[in-house]
């Protein structure tokens, strides 16, 4: 397998596969709580048929061409991931996401993963618009976005349904004319 570093401070960009499912449910269940409070997966990947069926479905969107999935490791240790949970090639957009274990908080290792992959989807895979979708509520995601040079475009009101109670998602973007400007600038992410 190999792995991106994302900085000295041993945190790296992989991928993961059906067949890491054991370590994807046990990541899944020391963030359990913490990353439901903002994200429906844990709510899916319940067991180990349930997180195998999850990492399948973005081996399949892999396979595609149409979605990707990526874990962030800390010293060998999966604690969190970012996706591209849509990927259009011929239309050129996609849509980034991420979540993240309490104890790997505050690094900047989603913003320095979602870079990489962002990075990725724009140069390799040209890609001309990625969104990211947040809750309102959801500050640290929301402040990812922003780090990440991204554009707020709009707010749909009460447009996300999440363990019974309706919140305000905020989608923000980044083009790759500007995505590449601010590279070439040296304020990229």
């Amino acid at each position: 397998m190999y792995a991106r570093s994302l900085g000295g401070d041993g945190a790296e960009l992989c991928p993961l596969e059906p067949w890491q499912a054991d370590e994807f449910l046990a990541h899944m269940d020391r963030g359990r709580e913490f990353i439901g409070a903002r994200n429906g997966l844990p709510d899916v990947v319940t067991d180990l048929e349930s997180s195998r069926a999850f990492l399948r479905l973005y081996a399949e969107r892999a396979a595609a061409d149409t979605g990707r999935i990526h874990g962030i490791r800390l010293d060998g240790t999966l604690v969190g991931a970012v996706i591209l949970r849509t990927l259009d090639t011929p239309r050129g957009t996609a849509e980034a996401g991420c979540w993240l274990e309490p104890a790997a908080t505050g690094r900047g290792l989603v913003t320095r993963a979602a870079r990489a992959l962002i990075d990725w989807a724009i140069e390799v895979r040209g890609i001309h618009r990625v969104e990211w979708v947040a809750s309102s509520d959801n500050a640290p995601s929301v402040a990812v976005a922003r780090r990440l040079g991204m554009t707020r475009d709009a707010v749909l009101r009460e447009s996300h349904l999440h363990r019974g109670r309706r919140h305000d998602e905020e989608v923000w973007s980044v083009l790759a004319p500007d995505w590449r400007a601010a590279k070439a600038a040296g304020t990229a992410g």
